[in-house]
């Protein structure tokens, strides 16, 4: 079966799934130039990932939607274990929400400039000003139950554990007032790991937990907000994938 499956992902499943996003990036550049960025940003983006899903015959379950509250903007953060959590939260999440990534990401083609046209978030941490910039960014945007997706380990893990939390996101959850949704995904690092190059079947998870609220403004808030996250997050995945380190950055 693993031998039928890689046949199958190479011969049919990737080059559909280029085609695919192609002209999702396309759809997503010339309907959000034409207007209306919310929808245009959003769905070509979430039927894009649907799909990649069905098309590599990937299961996929989620649980806790009931959690959140569609009219009310979040900062979503979750584990970070493979490229595959991308598809499983752009294409399972429910919600419209704006990515929030790092700077590098604006070069991949027609990926990248689609991503711009939808409005995501690019984080430039060249500069206080770079930082503050962002946080003002992100204030216009999360209005109107537009929320927010941070993976706020800052990069894929390469064992399938989770690192450490950098604050990020917890600032700017913070210096927004808005509560933070903790998700836990599980089943990507084992479909496509940090170094793997062909994919492996495996079905995916999301769990979406209650939202964490602010108690306060500042640096205990913040603090409050991370750990909470984590321990969230850790207790929602199998033991083999749960965190060595406690505490975020």
């Amino acid at each position: 079966m693993r031998f039928l499956y890689i046949i199958y992902q190479i011969c049919i499943g990737l080059p559909i799934f280029l085609v695919l996003t192609i002209l999702t990036a396309l759809t997503t550049m010339l309907g959000c130039w034409l207007g209306n960025g919310h929808f245009w940003g959003y769905y070509p983006g979430k039927i894009w990932s649907q799909l990649t899903c069905f098309l590599f015959l990937l299961p996929v379950k989620v649980e806790g939607h009931k959690n959140i509250d569609h009219k009310t903007s979040y900062v979503f953060v979750a584990n970070h274990q493979g490229a595959f959590d991308i598809f499983l939260i752009y294409g399972f999440l429910g919600r419209n929400f704006k990515w929030m990534m790092k700077k590098s990401l604006r070069s991949i083609p027609f990926v990248g400039k689609a991503c711009e046209s939808a409005g995501f978030i690019f984080v430039d941490k060249s500069s206080p000003r770079k930082v503050y910039e962002t946080i003002k960014r992100a204030e216009k945007i999360l209005q109107g139950g537009t929320s927010l997706v941070v993976f706020p380990e800052g990069r894929r893990t390469f064992t399938g554990r989770m690192n450490e939390f950098k604050k990020g996101a917890f600032l700017l959850a913070d210096q927004l007032q808005l509560p933070v949704v903790p998700m836990s995904i599980s089943g990507s690092f084992d479909i496509l790991p940090r170094t793997g190059k062909l994919l492996s079947w495996h079905p995916l998870k999301l769990t979406i937990h209650q939202p964490i609220y602010p108690q306060g403004k500042g640096q205990d808030n913040q603090t409050m907000l991370m750990e909470e996250s984590y321990q969230a997050i850790e207790k929602g995945l199998p033991e083999k994938y749960k965190g060595e380190k406690k505490s975020g950055k």
